[in-house]
């Protein structure tokens, strides 16, 4: 297959990634070794082997419980000191610039081998926002991604908001003049674009993000319905003297935090833990907290909880989250009528982002008449409610959820000769 165009254009996202090139002017996306045009934002790092598995490989790691190291979530970690920290793995010391830059160099790669071109440019999505509107590491998290990108071997990148190309791959949907808005709720980040439709494709009139996206619903979920079952919440015997303490929430929420969850296995952490265990007025609690960081399960509870919550969205009959891993027969009730509540300050939050665009560009409500959702978490029941409340007399449509932002920024690349 031949293209015109030498640059790629790249989704790099929190929990998943794609990327593509346009062939007469459509988009076409790479496909990955599992045969799908989306590749997991994951890696493991195998204690055996000494190979780092990326994706869908990596994901399988961890299901195995092959001993390794797993990371999901880095995209969230742009702008932080963290990046820059060099740690040991693997008897190597990297960075997350390092480990994101092996990610972004296997796209690379089968970008070329599948289309016999060499891509020393990219075109990168990037959230509208990575942190906040003036949140000083705004700038640092997209100097950070760059970064990654040129140790990737590509020696040009250049950025587009998400929420923009996913309207460019929506185009002008036939409806010229047409008033739309893309909301964009990926694994790290809500983003949204208002658009206007012609007859050449659309003009952008505004862009706004906020720092909330599926890895924090799975978060509040967890805190809510899981964390009790390990201890959140429970009584400490004080160590000197009488009476008790709460637990202290710190490593409850860590271990709800998909980033956060691999630096949780550290000899002091569980040290500490074990203290816990020792004066918990409910041991039997706090002893799923020792297995759960004794035999690094915190990967495993929070792909159960993503799952749960995906049933309790679809409205399925008793949907649970499985622990069973951690002890047989444990689960945590998710009735979907509970998630309203759970994400409740998270629903205000996107109310209020797309309220702020209305008032940015002085529009009506009732004057859009499409809104298109892009990004898996896009399809959560708590996010469609509250647009359609907002929006109740647009058309609301579901677009290529996980492909939308790759298409359009393959369309994009084009013209980045």
């Amino acid at each position: 297959m031949s293209t015109k165009s030498h640059t790629l254009g790249i989704d790099f996202g929190t929990s998943n990634s794609a990327a593509g090139v346009a062939v007469d002017g459509k988009p076409h996306l790479i496909r990955f070794a599992s045969g799908e045009t989306t590749l997991p934002t994951t890696f493991f790092f195998d204690f055996d082997t000494r190979a780092t598995l990326l994706g869908t490989p990596a994901n399988q790691a961890l299901l195995d419980g092959a001993e390794g190291r797993f990371m999901r979530a880095l995209k969230r970690v742009l702008g932080t000191t963290l990046m820059h920290e060099k740690r040991q793995i693997l008897n190597t010391r990297v960075t997350f610039v390092d480990i994101i830059a092996r990610f972004l160099r296997h796209i690379k790669q089968q970008a070329e081998a599948q289309t016999g071109q060499t891509f020393s440019r990219a075109l990168s999505g990037r959230p509208v926002v990575f942190h906040g509107a003036n949140d000083p590491r705004e700038q640092q998290a997209e100097e950070d991604l760059r970064a990654c990108y040129l140790a990737a071997g590509f020696s040009e990148v250049a950025f587009m908001a998400e929420p923009e190309a996913a309207a460019i791959a929506n185009g002008a949907l036939n409806q010229p003049g047409a008033l739309g808005l893309i909301v964009d709720i990926g694994g790290g980040t809500s983003d949204f674009t208002l658009f206007r439709s012609h007859d050449s494709g659309i003009t952008t009139l505004a862009n706004h993000g906020v720092r909330i996206g599926g890895t924090d619903f799975d978060r509040a979920i967890s805190i809510d319905r899981v964390m009790p079952l390990f201890g959140r919440g429970t009584e400490l015997r004080n160590q000197l003297g009488k009476g008790t303490h709460t637990a202290p929430n710190a490593i409850f929420n860590d271990l709800a935090t998909w980033e956060k969850i691999p630096f949780l296995y550290t000899a002091q952490t569980r040290r500490a833990v074990e203290d816990m265990h020792r004066q918990a007025e409910a041991p039997d609690l706090i002893a799923r907290l020792v297995t759960t960081l004794r035999d690094e399960l915190g990967h495993d509870i929070a792909f159960a909880v993503e799952a749960g919550k995906v049933a309790a969205s679809l409205q399925k009959t008793d949907p649970q989250i499985g622990l069973t891993l951690i002890e047989p027969g444990l689960q945590a009730p998710l009735p979907p009528e509970a998630l309203p509540l759970i994400l409740a300050d998270h629903a205000q939050k996107l109310h209020s982002a797309m309220q702020g665009i209305l008032t940015e560009t002085q529009t009506a409500p009732e004057d859009i008449t499409q809104v298109i959702y892009v990004g898996g978490s896009s399809l959560l029941s708590v996010v469609q409610d509250t647009a359609k409340a907002l929006f109740p007399s647009a058309d609301h449509k579901v677009a290529e959820v996980f492909t939308a932002v790759a298409d359009g920024l393959a369309i994009a690349a084009e013209s980045h000769i």
